[in-house]
């Protein structure tokens, strides 16, 4: 049995507590909250605190804090070399205190504490100071089900970007599209078949052979219309950023 202490009570935390918590070899020692009140209602499930001081032995410590708060944090913390990593995909292994043992364990997705999340479906990228300890995080994440892999600071900076990109880039496309169709009183729901489809195909063939579109046919007429259709000047300098950066990578 691995015994771990949850440090942050935000979405990633959250949601590793409810999946440790049905995993057969792992146990949930403590879950630390700087605000008791957003985990008083687990109190009876496990022992939970608002004083770091008052931290219980684990085999493993994980940090599913801020960026900003993985140094402090790790600093404040009371003991010395043990296994502390954090969650984060952009914050290096090193802003963890060297008193520790160091690591990271980076879920590659988005987390929202009202969302269903199956951690089968979730990769968990593991890196650490020392192969014995990778040995002890694989453990613990393979009881979550899904892929692991291994990766350094570099692969884990450009994965955390690439995710900015496939991920809030995206969202905020689709809020964009919203208030769009919204102008003139369409239904947004007669896309979700079409986002549907385009995240289905990449699963099959690389993004770049599955774009399709005015861009990349090269459809000037269609082009223009759509810029005369966009009121919201800043819509319109994204679609045409969009459509010059489609066509230089098709060669149009």
């Amino acid at each position: 049995m691995i015994s771990v202490i949850i440090l942050g009570a935000g979405n990633i935390g959250t949601h590793l507590y409810k999946a440790f918590k049905k995993a057969e070899n792992i146990k949930v020692n403590q879950w630390y909250n700087r605000s008791i009140k957003n985990i008083n209602k687990y109190k009876n499930e496990v022992d939970v605190t608002d004083d770091i001081s008052q931290l219980k032995d684990a085999d493993v410590y994980i940090l599913a804090v801020s960026d900003e708060a993985v140094a402090p944090i790790s600093k404040a913390l009371h003991f010395e070399n043990k296994l502390v990593v954090h969650t984060a995909g952009s914050v290096n292994i090193h802003d963890l205190d060297k008193k520790h043992r160091r690591g990271v364990f980076y879920p590659v997705q988005s987390f929202t504490k009202t969302a269903n999340l199956d951690f089968s479906d979730i990769p968990i990228c593991i890196e650490t100071l020392d192969k014995k300890d990778y040995n002890l995080l694989k453990s613990v994440a393979l009881e979550l089900g899904g892929p692991v892999k291994k990766v350094n600071s570099d692969q884990r900076k450009v994965l955390h970007l690439a995710a900015v990109f496939v991920n809030n880039f995206s969202n905020q496309m689709y809020r964009i599209a919203h208030e769009i169709v919204e102008s003139e009183a369409a239904e947004f729901d007669l896309l979700k078949p079409l986002i549907m489809e385009t995240a289905r195909k990449i699963q099959d063939m690389s993004p770049y052979m599955a774009q399709t579109g005015p861009a990349k046919r090269n459809n000037l007429k269609t082009i223009k219309k759509h810029l005369t259709l966009l009121e919201n000047d800043q819509h319109k300098e994204i679609y045409k950023l969009m459509t010059q950066s489609i066509q230089e990578t098709h060669g149009r």
